[in-house]
Protein backbone atom coordinates (compact mmCIF):
# COMPACT_ATOMS: atom_id res chain seq x y z
CA UNK A 1 0.00 0.00 0.00
CA UNK A 2 3.01 2.31 -0.25
CA UNK A 3 1.55 3.97 -3.34
CA UNK A 4 -2.04 4.21 -2.11
CA UNK A 5 -2.13 8.00 -2.00
CA UNK A 6 0.34 8.96 -4.70
CA UNK A 7 -1.75 11.69 -6.27
CA UNK A 8 -2.82 13.05 -2.87
CA UNK A 9 0.76 13.30 -1.68
CA UNK A 10 1.80 15.01 -4.91
CA UNK A 11 -0.93 17.58 -4.55
CA UNK A 12 -0.09 18.17 -0.89
CA UNK A 13 3.55 18.63 -1.88
CA UNK A 14 2.54 21.16 -4.52
CA UNK A 15 0.66 23.15 -1.89
CA UNK A 16 3.68 23.16 0.42
CA UNK A 17 6.04 24.09 -2.41
CA UNK A 18 4.57 27.58 -2.34
CA UNK A 19 7.13 28.88 0.14
CA UNK A 20 5.73 26.87 3.03
CA UNK A 21 7.56 24.57 5.41
CA UNK A 22 6.98 20.86 4.63
CA UNK A 23 4.39 19.21 6.85
CA UNK A 24 6.81 16.32 7.37
CA UNK A 25 8.75 18.66 9.65
CA UNK A 26 5.79 19.27 11.96
CA UNK A 27 5.49 17.24 15.14
CA UNK A 28 2.76 14.57 14.72
CA UNK A 29 1.15 15.62 18.01
CA UNK A 30 0.88 19.20 16.78
CA UNK A 31 -0.73 18.11 13.53
CA UNK A 32 -3.17 15.96 15.53
CA UNK A 33 -4.13 18.99 17.61
CA UNK A 34 -4.72 21.06 14.49
CA UNK A 35 -6.89 18.27 13.07
CA UNK A 36 -9.02 18.24 16.22
CA UNK A 37 -9.34 22.02 16.08
CA UNK A 38 -10.50 21.93 12.46
CA UNK A 39 -13.16 19.33 13.32
CA UNK A 40 -14.38 21.36 16.26
CA UNK A 41 -14.43 24.77 14.60
CA UNK A 42 -15.58 23.95 11.09
CA UNK A 43 -18.37 21.69 12.35
CA UNK A 44 -19.91 24.69 14.12
CA UNK A 45 -22.70 26.92 12.86
CA UNK A 46 -20.34 29.70 11.75
CA UNK A 47 -17.79 27.64 9.83
CA UNK A 48 -17.30 30.37 7.22
CA UNK A 49 -16.22 32.80 9.93
CA UNK A 50 -13.47 30.62 11.39
CA UNK A 51 -10.16 32.47 11.54
CA UNK A 52 -6.54 31.43 11.71
CA UNK A 53 -6.38 32.92 15.20
CA UNK A 54 -9.22 30.65 16.35
CA UNK A 55 -7.56 27.59 14.85
CA UNK A 56 -4.25 28.43 16.51
CA UNK A 57 -5.89 29.03 19.89
CA UNK A 58 -8.02 25.87 19.77
CA UNK A 59 -5.08 23.74 18.64
CA UNK A 60 -2.79 25.36 21.21
CA UNK A 61 -0.21 26.28 18.58
CA UNK A 62 1.24 29.63 17.65
CA UNK A 63 -0.26 31.64 14.82
CA UNK A 64 3.24 31.81 13.36
CA UNK A 65 3.33 28.01 13.15
CA UNK A 66 0.05 27.89 11.23
CA UNK A 67 1.21 30.44 8.68
CA UNK A 68 4.60 28.75 8.42
CA UNK A 69 3.14 25.38 7.40
CA UNK A 70 -0.18 26.30 5.79
CA UNK A 71 -0.19 29.93 4.72
CA UNK A 72 -3.95 30.46 4.98
CA UNK A 73 -7.18 29.08 6.41
CA UNK A 74 -8.24 27.33 3.21
CA UNK A 75 -5.01 25.34 3.06
CA UNK A 76 -5.38 24.33 6.71
CA UNK A 77 -8.87 23.02 6.00
CA UNK A 78 -8.04 21.21 2.75
CA UNK A 79 -4.88 19.63 4.15
CA UNK A 80 -6.52 18.38 7.33
CA UNK A 81 -9.59 16.98 5.55
CA UNK A 82 -7.33 15.23 3.06
CA UNK A 83 -5.46 13.71 5.99
CA UNK A 84 -8.70 12.44 7.55
CA UNK A 85 -10.15 11.09 4.31
CA UNK A 86 -6.77 9.63 3.38
CA UNK A 87 -7.03 7.23 6.30
CA UNK A 88 -10.46 6.18 5.08
CA UNK A 89 -9.08 5.69 1.57
CA UNK A 90 -6.41 3.30 2.85
CA UNK A 91 -9.05 1.07 4.43
CA UNK A 92 -11.22 1.21 1.31
CA UNK A 93 -8.31 0.23 -0.91
CA UNK A 94 -7.55 -2.78 1.27
CA UNK A 95 -11.02 -4.18 0.64
CA UNK A 96 -11.37 -3.15 -3.00
CA UNK A 97 -8.18 -4.99 -3.89
CA UNK A 98 -9.10 -8.15 -2.00
CA UNK A 99 -9.69 -11.56 -3.51
CA UNK A 100 -13.31 -11.86 -2.41
CA UNK A 101 -16.32 -11.83 -4.72
CA UNK A 102 -17.54 -8.54 -6.18
CA UNK A 103 -20.43 -8.52 -3.72
CA UNK A 104 -18.16 -9.15 -0.73
CA UNK A 105 -15.68 -6.46 -1.78
CA UNK A 106 -18.42 -3.87 -2.16
CA UNK A 107 -20.03 -5.03 1.06
CA UNK A 108 -16.81 -4.65 3.06
CA UNK A 109 -16.07 -1.30 1.44
CA UNK A 110 -19.51 0.02 2.35
CA UNK A 111 -18.99 -1.20 5.92
CA UNK A 112 -15.74 0.76 6.14
CA UNK A 113 -17.44 3.95 4.95
CA UNK A 114 -20.40 3.63 7.32
CA UNK A 115 -18.06 2.81 10.20
CA UNK A 116 -16.20 6.03 9.35
CA UNK A 117 -19.46 8.01 9.47
CA UNK A 118 -20.32 6.49 12.86
CA UNK A 119 -16.83 7.15 14.23
CA UNK A 120 -16.20 10.61 12.74
CA UNK A 121 -19.49 12.55 12.71
CA UNK A 122 -17.64 15.87 13.06
CA UNK A 123 -15.68 15.19 9.86
CA UNK A 124 -18.92 14.41 8.01
CA UNK A 125 -20.52 17.57 9.37
CA UNK A 126 -17.58 19.61 8.13
CA UNK A 127 -17.80 18.08 4.66
CA UNK A 128 -21.52 18.85 4.39
CA UNK A 129 -20.72 22.55 4.77
CA UNK A 130 -18.22 22.56 1.91
CA UNK A 131 -19.21 23.72 -1.57
CA UNK A 132 -18.75 21.45 -4.59
CA UNK A 133 -15.92 23.71 -5.77
CA UNK A 134 -14.07 23.45 -2.47
CA UNK A 135 -14.64 19.69 -2.27
CA UNK A 136 -12.55 19.26 -5.42
CA UNK A 137 -9.67 21.04 -3.69
CA UNK A 138 -9.43 18.17 -1.19
CA UNK A 139 -6.97 16.01 -3.08
CA UNK A 140 -8.35 12.65 -1.98
CA UNK A 141 -11.39 13.33 -4.17
CA UNK A 142 -9.11 13.21 -7.20
CA UNK A 143 -7.10 10.19 -6.09
CA UNK A 144 -6.84 8.29 -9.36
CA UNK A 145 -5.64 5.09 -7.71
CA UNK A 146 -8.65 4.89 -5.40
CA UNK A 147 -11.11 5.72 -8.17
CA UNK A 148 -9.49 3.20 -10.51
CA UNK A 149 -9.64 0.49 -7.85
CA UNK A 150 -13.30 1.24 -7.26
CA UNK A 151 -14.33 1.34 -10.91
CA UNK A 152 -12.30 -1.81 -11.61
CA UNK A 153 -14.44 -3.73 -9.12
CA UNK A 154 -17.60 -2.40 -10.73
CA UNK A 155 -16.29 -3.23 -14.21
CA UNK A 156 -15.42 -6.74 -13.03
CA UNK A 157 -18.95 -7.12 -11.74
CA UNK A 158 -20.41 -6.00 -15.05
CA UNK A 159 -18.20 -8.33 -17.08
CA UNK A 160 -19.23 -11.27 -14.90
CA UNK A 161 -22.87 -10.35 -15.25
CA UNK A 162 -23.18 -9.85 -11.49
CA UNK A 163 -23.80 -6.11 -11.73
CA UNK A 164 -26.17 -4.30 -14.07
CA UNK A 165 -24.39 -4.18 -17.43
CA UNK A 166 -27.11 -2.35 -19.32
CA UNK A 167 -25.98 1.01 -17.99
CA UNK A 168 -22.59 2.74 -18.28
CA UNK A 169 -20.01 2.00 -15.60
CA UNK A 170 -20.13 5.55 -14.29
CA UNK A 171 -23.82 5.14 -13.45
CA UNK A 172 -23.03 2.33 -11.01
CA UNK A 173 -20.24 4.44 -9.51
CA UNK A 174 -22.58 7.41 -9.11
CA UNK A 175 -25.29 5.26 -7.53
CA UNK A 176 -22.85 3.82 -5.00
CA UNK A 177 -21.33 7.19 -4.11
CA UNK A 178 -24.70 8.95 -4.07
CA UNK A 179 -26.10 6.32 -1.71
CA UNK A 180 -23.12 6.60 0.63
CA UNK A 181 -23.09 10.40 0.67
CA UNK A 182 -26.83 10.82 1.20
CA UNK A 183 -27.10 8.18 3.93
CA UNK A 184 -23.97 9.42 5.68
CA UNK A 185 -24.95 13.08 5.50
CA UNK A 186 -28.49 12.58 6.77
CA UNK A 187 -27.25 10.31 9.56
CA UNK A 188 -25.29 13.26 10.95
CA UNK A 189 -27.87 15.96 10.19
CA UNK A 190 -30.57 13.99 12.00
CA UNK A 191 -28.23 13.43 14.96
CA UNK A 192 -29.17 9.77 14.85
CA UNK A 193 -28.11 7.80 17.90
CA UNK A 194 -28.37 4.47 16.08
CA UNK A 195 -25.10 3.63 14.27
CA UNK A 196 -25.40 2.95 10.56
CA UNK A 197 -23.58 -0.30 11.12
CA UNK A 198 -26.46 -1.52 13.29
CA UNK A 199 -28.65 -1.63 10.18
CA UNK A 200 -25.87 -2.55 7.81
CA UNK A 201 -27.34 -5.72 6.29
CA UNK A 202 -30.58 -3.97 5.32
CA UNK A 203 -28.74 -0.94 3.96
CA UNK A 204 -26.40 -3.05 1.88
CA UNK A 205 -29.29 -5.00 0.41
CA UNK A 206 -30.92 -1.75 -0.73
CA UNK A 207 -27.69 -0.72 -2.46
CA UNK A 208 -27.00 -4.16 -3.90
CA UNK A 209 -30.46 -4.40 -5.45
CA UNK A 210 -29.92 -1.00 -7.04
CA UNK A 211 -26.69 -1.95 -8.83
CA UNK A 212 -26.88 -5.73 -9.27
CA UNK A 213 -28.00 -7.42 -12.47
CA UNK A 214 -31.82 -7.63 -12.24
CA UNK A 215 -31.79 -10.76 -14.39
CA UNK A 216 -29.67 -12.69 -11.89
CA UNK A 217 -31.37 -14.34 -8.94
CA UNK A 218 -30.27 -12.42 -5.81
CA UNK A 219 -28.05 -14.19 -3.34
CA UNK A 220 -29.51 -14.94 0.07
CA UNK A 221 -28.68 -12.41 2.73
CA UNK A 222 -25.42 -13.31 4.40
CA UNK A 223 -25.59 -13.62 8.16
CA UNK A 224 -21.85 -13.53 8.53
CA UNK A 225 -20.44 -10.27 9.83
CA UNK A 226 -18.44 -8.34 7.24
CA UNK A 227 -16.43 -6.41 9.77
Amino acid sequence: MSQHLTSSKSKAKAINDEGLAPLANMRPATLDNIEKAVHQLFAGENAQEVTMIQIAKTANVSLQTLYKYFGNKQTVFHTIMDRVLGRLAVRMMDHLQGIDSVEDRLRKTLWVVFDFVDSHPDAVTVLTSVSATDIRKISIYENEELITAFTSVLADGQSRGVLNNKVPLYVLFDVFMGFVMRIGTMQVIRNSTTPLTDNFDDLFQILWRAISNPEVEPLSLSTTSSR
